[in-house]
C-alpha cells in the first residue's frame, strides 16, 4: 500500500493509466469496473492500480469523511462475486487535514482476463473500457503462459537452508550443466536454480519440485511424499506383513536407495537350465520393467496429496498405486501412446539423473520385458479416477523352476522346491572377498564379477563405508580399497 507521502505526490500529478480518481461514494459500478481493468493490466507492467476516492480529477480533496460502511462496503466487492477470478486488492483509509481518502490498491492478476459482470475492461491510458477482440487475446495469452505446474510453484516459507545444498553442488547440477558452463557460471546458487525452474526469484525462495528433490526434510511441506513398500504374505492385505519400508527421504537421496532395493530386494534372478551346456537366467520380477513402473509412479504422482505411494508385493503379484489419475491430454483410450507431465520440471531432473526417459518408450519396453520373462503383461487400473494402479503379476517360468513362494500361486497344487535367495548380506560379504584379492578394484569390475547395477554397487560401498566396514584410500581414480572390518 502506498504511503501518505506518495499518496499527496499522486494527488499532485492525478493523470497516470494506473489512477483513477472519482468523489462519488456511491457509484460502484464505476469502482468494480476499475478495479476489473486494473486486475487486468492490459500493459502488462506488473504495476499496482489505484482507485482514490475522496479527490477531485486536479487532485484537490474533497472534504470527504470515510466511515466503516463506506470501508466495509469496499472491501466487500472482492467476494461479492461480481469480479471474477477474485481481485487481488486491499483497502485503506488515510486522514488528511482537507478531508479523507479511501484507497482501493489493485494487484495485476496472473490469471487474466478478469471479469466484472461478464465483462472484461482494461486501461486505456487514463481511461478504461471493455476490452477488444485482440486485447482479450492478449490477456488469454498471457494467463497461459501464467499457469505452472505444482512442481514450478513457489515452496513460501522456505528458503535455501531448507534444501541440502551439497547434494545439489555434487550431483545435480554437474549432470544438469555442461561442466565448462559450470565452471563460467559465477552467479549466486538462487538465480542457477531458478534458471533450470528450481527456484522462484519472485518469491525468493524454492520451488515445491526443489524442496521434493532436494529438500532436508521433504516431508514438512508434502506429508504424502514418500514411497510405502509392504510385503504382504499370501495373496491379500490380510496376510502377515513380512517386509515393510519407507523411503522418504528427497528423491535425489531416495532414488538411488529405491533403484538398488528393487534389485536386491523384490527382483531375484535364478538360472533355469536350458540344455546340458546352456542356463537361461529368470526372475519373479524382471528389475528393469518393476524398476520403469516405480519411476514413473514417482514422476507422475500428485504431490499435492497426503497419500503415499503404494509398493505392495504379495506371493502371485505386485501393485503399485500412486496418487492422480491421468493427466492432461492422457486418456484410457490413447494410453500410453501420448504423453503429459503432472511434474514436468521433477520430470526432467530424473531424466537427467538417469531414472526416467522422456520419450513414452518406457512401458512399450516393460511389457516386452516382462513377456520374455514369462510375466503376463503388466495391467494398468484407471478406475480409481484419482489415482493410478499398476499390476505386475510373477513369472510362471520362474514359478515352474521350483522358485519362489511356498505354493505356486498360478498352479496352486504343485509345492516346489524353495531355495536360498541372495540376501543384501552375501553380497556385502562378495564384495569384501573381491576387495581383499584386489585391493585397487573398480566400480565397473565390482558390477561385472557381482552381475549388479553401478547404482546398486555405489549403494553398497558408500553403505559399507559409512558403517565402518571398508575405507578407500587415495584418488577415485588409482586409488585401494581397505577392509576395517568383516
Amino acid at each position: 500500500m502506498l504511503t501518505q507521502k506518495q499518496l499527496v505526490q499522486i494527488l499532485g500529478n492525478p493523470e497516470s493509466y494506473n489512477i483513477e480518481i472519482t468523489t462519488s461514494t456511491t457509484n460502484m459500478d464505476k469502482f468494480c469496473q476499475a478495479i476489473c481493468a486494473f486486475s487486468n493490466d492490459l500493459p502488462g507492467d506488473d504495476k499496482s492500480g489505484y482507485l482514490i476516492i475522496g479527490a477531485e480529477d486536479n487532485g484537490k480533496l474533497s472534504g470527504l469523511r470515510v466511515d466503516d460502511g463506506l470501508l466495509l462496503k469496499m472491501t466487500n466487492i472482492r467476494t461479492d462475486g461480481n469480479i471474477l477470478p477474485q481481485p487481488v486488492m486491499t483497502v485503506e483509509r488515510f486522514v488528511l487535514e482537507g478531508g479523507d481518502l479511501l484507497v482501493v490498491e489493485v494487484k495485476p492478476s496472473e490469471f487474466p482476463p478478469v471479469r466484472y459482470r461478464g465483462r472484461i475492461w482494461v486501461r486505456i491510458g487514463p481511461r478504461k473500457s471493455i476490452a477488444s477482440e485482440a486485447e482479450e487475446k492478449i490477456l488469454m495469452e498471457r494467463r497461459i503462459s501464467n499457469i505452472r505446474t505444482f512442481d514450478a510453484m513457489p515452496c513460501i516459507g522456505t528458503t535455501l537452508a531448507d534444501i541440502d545444498i551439497n547434494l545439489v553442488r555434487s550431483e545435480f547440477l554437474p549432470k544438469a550443466v555442461a561442466r565448462e558452463i559450470l565452471a563460467d557460471d559465477k552467479r549466486p546458487l538462487e538465480e542457477q536454480l531458478a534458471s533450470l525452474g528450481f527456484f522462484d526469484l519472485r518469491y525468493n525462495c524454492p520451488t515445491n519440485g526443489c524442496i521434493i528433490l532436494f529438500g532436508g526434510n521433504p516431508g514438512r511441506y508434502f506429508p504424502g511424499a514418500y514411497v510405502q513398500y509392504v510385503r504382504f504374505k499370501g495373496v491379500d492385505r490380510a496376510g502377515e506383513i513380512i517386509n515393510e519400508h519407507k523411503f522418504g527421504n528427497n528423491l535425489c537421496h531416495d532414488l538411488i536407495k529405491i533403484d538398488a532395493f528393487v534389485e536386491t530386494s523384490v527382483s531375484q534372478k535364478r538360472p533355469i537350465p536350458i540344455s546340458v551346456l546352456r542356463e537361461e537366467t529368470v526372475a519373479n520380477y524382471p528389475y528393469w520393467a518393476t524398476r520403469e513402473l516405480l519411476m514413473n509412479a514417482i514422476m507422475h504422482r500428485d504431490y499435492e496429496t497426503n497419500a503415499p505411494i503404494q509398493f505392495y508385493e504379495y506371493d502371485d503379484r505386485i501393485e503399485i498405486q500412486n496418487p492422480g489419475g491421468l493427466y492432461g491430454k492422457v486418456s484410457p483410450e490413447n494410453f500410453p501412446n501420448v504423453s503429459d507431465y503432472r511434474n514436468p520440471f521433477i520430470a526432467e531432473a530424473m531424466k537427467i539423473l538417469g531414472y526416467v526417459n522422456r520419450f513414452s518408450r518406457g512401458v512399450y519396453r516393460v511389457q516386452k520385458e516382462l513377456t520374455e520373462n514369462g510375466n503376463e503383461k503388466a495391467e494398468f487400473d484407471f478406475s480409481f479416477v484419482t489415482a493410478f494402479r499398476v499390476i505386475e503379476k510373477a513369472s510362471k517360468r520362474y514359478y515352474d523352476a521350483g522358485f519362489g513362494a511356498e505354493r505356486n500361486p498360478q498352479e496352486t497344487h504343485k509345492k516346489p522346491t524353495r531355495n536360498p535367495q541372495e540376501t543384501p548380506q552375501n553380497i556385502r560379504e562378495r564384495i569384501i572377498y573381491e576387495i581383499q584379492k584386489n585391493p585397487a578394484i573398480s566400480g565397473r569390475e565390482l558390477e561385472a564379477l557381482l552381475g549388479r547395477t553401478s547404482n546398486s554397487i555405489k549403494h553398497y560401498l558408500l553403505q559399507m563405508n559409512k558403517e565402518g566396514i571398508i575405507s578407500h584410500e587415495g584418488p577415485t581414480k588409482g586409488g585401494r580399497w581397505v577392509v576395517l572390518k568383516k
